[in-house]
């Protein structure tokens, strides 16, 4: 590649990322100033920047929305982990998905993680560990059923909440790991999920026609990796779907719920983990909805979108999960 292609090439790299940000974290903060988007209007309350480290940083605390009228039985507990390619965005950017789980009458905890490429991995996997243990442990100041817990997150989130869990189930032995000991996990969502970071390739083999602006993010994922010789490395948890493909669970594998939009480039790994997963008896579902796009589930005025909240819901009430039907909104 020339001087002149490869300077291009970066500059067009940097153009996309700063719009796709710019894009989330913009209309993340228009929707939020609307009336319907105020906790407050649905019966909700939010405790806002709860330190789970003593580290000072911003990047370790979380946000916790509850209903108001919770009444006197525990509420359900979801561990909410927000995506954005390990590299952007944050729990403020994710409220939508934290108000939607909660006016479904559940306690929601929605933590912020150190990023990549400052922060690879395992800082992502330590930091929501670490906030999953603080949540547990911090259950009954919540009003939370610390044996009721859901772990959930969409697409880099998604592979967080799946890499905890399976983690957990195969008994990996990293210390990053350790706060997850004795943590019983009821159920696990992860919807448009990146569960291998590594061969970015693999997307335009399978579908030449990847916009570039995809594709793109697709290969800057890959910073999140850690490094061995100076090559990025695809560990297996910070690419659970490897873990799943290549060794059985010794543990008890909770239900999984795998929603994925039939637009999306991650719909053939959700394909793959169902598979894996199926193989070892896992309860899973992996639902593809239409030629709905990446995170098509935070657009909840789409049709599909309101489908895939009520097949959730559906389905951890099938597991156990007491999910109440949420009220009109308008």
């Amino acid at each position: 590649m020339s001087l002149v292609a490869s300077s291009l090439e970066r500059v067009r790299k940097r153009a996309g990322a700063l719009l796709l940000r710019s894009l989330f974290e913009g209309s993340s903060r228009a929707f939020r100033d609307l009336p319907l988007a105020r906790p407050g209007d649905h019966g909700l309350e939010v405790i806002r920047n709860v330190p789970y480290t003593g580290s000072g940083l911003v990047a370790h605390t979380y946000d916790v929305w509850r209903p108001k009228d919770a009444g006197p039985e525990p509420l359900p507990l979801v561990f909410y982990v927000h995506g954005g390619a390990f590299r952007i965005l944050s729990k403020d950017t994710h409220w939508i998905m934290a108000l939607a789980f909660a006016r479904r009458g559940l306690c929601v905890v929605l933590p912020n993680y150190r990023l990549a490429p400052a922060h690879p991995y395992p800082a992502a996997v330590t930091d929501t560990a670490l906030a999953l243990r603080h949540a547990i442990d911090n259950a009954q100041r919540w009003h939370a059923d610390p044996d009721c817990v859901v772990v959930a997150g969409e697409s880099a989130g998604a592979n967080l909440a799946v890499g905890l869990t399976v983690g957990q189930a195969w008994d990996r032995k990293e210390p990053h790991l350790q706060p997850l000991q004795g943590i019983e996990i009821k159920a696990v969502v992860a919807a448009c999920g990146l569960f291998q970071v590594g061969d970015p390739g693999r997307f335009r083999r399978a579908d030449p026609s990847v916009p570039w602006l995809i594709n793109d993010r697709a290969h800057e994922v890959v910073d999140y990796l850690p490094r061995r010789d100076g090559q990025p490395h695809d560990d297996e948890l910070a690419s659970p779907l490897l873990l799943v493909e290549r060794r059985a669970p010794v543990k008890k594998v909770p239900p999984m719920f795998l929603p994925v939009g039939g637009g999306d480039i991650v719909k053939d790994d959700h394909a793959r983990l169902e598979r894996a997963l199926r193989s070892y008896g896992v309860d899973v579902e992996a639902p593809v909805y239409g030629n709905e796009p990446h995170a098509f589930e935070a657009f909840v005025w789409r049709p599909e979108a309101r489908r895939c909240w009520r097949d959730t819901a559906a389905f951890l009430r099938s597991r156990g999960v007491p999910v109440r039907e949420p009220p009109p909104i308008l």
